[in-house]
């Protein structure tokens, strides 16, 4: 369960994320209402996978996950650039979320 957690959690955290983009600068109040609040169920759902995941297991992989989610729908939402080393760092985070993924055990 402590899995399905992070992945909720890390799914908030892109939301946030993206939020911020659309807050433009927390000067519109729907949009930074709804960032708070995917913000705030983030972290919190974060802690729930925490009681079972070690801290920094759960963290980089919340942060990475968010991070890629981030990236990726930044490439196709705000037309971000698209270049080689761009998306091989991306690759670089995947492969340090699933390496992650595959050495712990617990949850």
């Amino acid at each position: 369960m402590a899995w399905i957690y992070l992945l909720i959690a890390s799914v908030f955290e892109i939301m946030f994320a993206l939020g911020l983009k659309y807050t433009e600068g927390f000067s519109r109040l729907v949009p930074s209402l709804l960032t708070v609040a995917a913000g705030t169920a983030s972290v919190l759902i974060l802690s729930q996978s925490l009681k079972t995941l070690p801290v920094g297991t759960g963290y980089a992989m919340w942060t990475g996950i968010g991070a890629v989610g981030t990236a990726v729908l930044g490439l196709w939402l705000f037309n971000e650039p698209r270049d080689v080393a761009r998306l091989v760092c991306i690759g670089v985070i995947i492969s340090g979320i699933v390496g992650l993924r595959l050495t712990t055990t617990a949850g």
